[in-house]
């Protein structure tokens, strides 16, 4: 939200909350109706992939959501090495509000102007015009506008709710407020619309502006650098016309510079280019992973939980998992991923995290906990986890719950043994559970009564409170269940 939140902030659809996509229903109908009943020659093919294709958008949003946080997890060509916030993530959620905006004004915009009907599928001219109105109009407009939003009484109403998020993600590009988003639809319709009303539009030349405004977005706040310096050495004027992620990063930490949308161009014209954005670019491309100190392996725990993943969607991983019903409509990719990891499945980086002067990193098993025989295959995928481990320099590894077990590994002591000259500490999470326990323990008390199953942890237990002067009395499970029956 910005400091000072102005007229139009919030998107008119918000009361409607996770239903909001129900407004689009009627012409979701009406053009899939039309389409299965009209003759061949009468169908409007452009009408009918109006709403595929928001779907379609999305899918490519989620898809540079993935690889981002993947890449910005390794380190590898980060250009900003800070943590995303939870407040961020919530606040960033609601990322598709502008790809419905989208489908609802072409749907009206296809009621109200008759030339936008039954567009043929190319028109060579149509998409040159694009092009042109983009590179001028549209760019030199977006400038200005952007600059006008800097000022601070529209900065602190409207364009802060951006600048929140210092630490950019792909999706962070369509986080505006209504009004902002309502500015910008206007621009980019210049080009659409010029090719409406002279008749030379065309479904490619429509499809292929948005698809280049969504990957231009996302690429310029995906928080990794990679495209390569041999582009620009060998076509120079290229740097004038494609910004880089690192060049609108400066943006974010800078505010005040390289205020272009995707061609640097008028920040060279107009002298507000940030001076660094070559040396923050070469720094970014050579900038390697680095040491990692401690890693948490973890893993899956149902067949859908890899959506709730930080790779997955972030609606979902910024929530506790339960039980949703679209994600039953999943199962057929659900199921193809679980077949897909069982015969090919290898550990990769969830997250990466930093406290005080330690590097943490999340790597996952992506494989299922269900059958005996995947023991096997299990304790080879978390052996390699921990050999990789120690070939990085990691000095302690965290075993997640369903990766230790006396069945599966003896709790990780058959990698200790089979590998005795392993440097790093092996750790299983014991510890942290007795400290837990014995911390809910008053400090007065005298006598503890322990019953059920003894394991490890309860052993363990014992031992720290019979240290403290305390006595353990234990009571077997088989006469402890017959009091209670009596």
């Amino acid at each position: 939200m910005a400091s000072k939140p102005g007229f139009l902030t919030d998107w008119p659809w918000k009361p409607l909350g996770s239903f909001k996509w129900v407004i689009l229903t009627p012409w979701i109908a009406h053009s899939t109706y039309s389409f299965i009943t009209k003759d061949q020659n009468e169908r409007d093919i452009g009408y009918f992939l109006i709403f595929p294709y928001m779907m379609l958008r999305m899918l490519h949003d989620q898809a540079w959501i993935t690889l981002s946080r993947h890449r910005t997890s390794k380190g590898k060509s980060r250009i900003l090495d800070k943590g995303i916030e939870f407040e961020q993530v919530d606040r960033e959620s609601n990322w598709d509000d502008q790809i419905l905006l989208n489908g609802l004004l072409f749907y009206i915009g296809y009621m109200l102007v008759p030339e936008g009907s039954h567009l043929p599928i190319w028109k060579t001219d149509g998409v040159i015009i694009t092009t042109l109105l983009h590179a001028g109009p549209v760019e030199f407009l977006y400038y200005w506008l952007h600059r006008a939003l800097h000022h601070h009484f529209l900065y602190s109403r409207y364009h802060s709710h951006h600048h929140s998020s210092i630490v950019t993600e792909p999706i962070t590009s369509v986080i505006h407020p209504f009004a902002e988003h309502i500015a910008y639809f206007v621009l980019f319709a210049i080009p659409l619309y010029t090719t409406v009303i002279t008749r030379t539009a065309s479904i490619a030349s429509f499809a292929g502006y948005l698809a280049y405004i969504d990957f231009m977005n996302n690429m310029g706040h995906c928080n990794f650098e990679f495209i390569p310096t041999t582009l620009f050495s060998f076509f120079p004027f290229l740097k004038f016309l494609i910004y880089t992620p690192s060049f609108h990063s400066l943006h974010h930490t800078q505010f005040r510079t390289n205020y272009s949308l995707f061609m640097p161009i008028y920040d060279y014209v107009y002298g507000t280019m940030d001076k660094s954005s070559d040396k923050t670019y070469e720094m970014s491309l050579k900038r390697e992973e680095g040491s990692v100190d401690v890693v948490h392996l973890t893993h899956l725990t149902t067949p859908e939980s890899i959506y709730y993943l930080r790779l997955g969607f972030s609606s979902l991983a910024s929530t506790p998992q339960s039980s949703k019903w679209y994600l039953y409509l999943l199962w057929p990719l659900t199921l193809w991923t679980s077949l897909m990891t069982w015969f090919y499945g290898k550990t990769f980086v969830l997250e990466r995290n930093n406290f005080k002067m330690l590097n943490l990193q999340s790597w996952v098993i992506p494989s299922q906990y269900f059958f005996k025989w995947q023991r096997e295959a299990l304790n080879k995928l978390i052996e390699e986890a921990i050999l990789e481990a120690e070939l990085r320099g990691v000095k302690v590894l965290t075993l997640g719950l369903l990766n230790q077990g006396d069945k599966l590994n003896k709790l990780g002591e058959i990698y200790i043994k089979s590998y005795p000259q392993l440097k790093i500490k092996i750790v299983d999470g014991s510890s942290l559970v007795v400290a837990i326990v014995l911390n809910n323990i008053p400090k007065e008390t005298t006598q503890v009564l322990l019953s059920g199953k003894l394991t490890k942890i309860s052993y363990a237990i014992v031992s720290a409170l019979c240290e403290r002067g305390t006595k353990v009395r234990y009571i077997i499970t088989l006469i402890f269940a017959i009091i209670l029956l009596l």
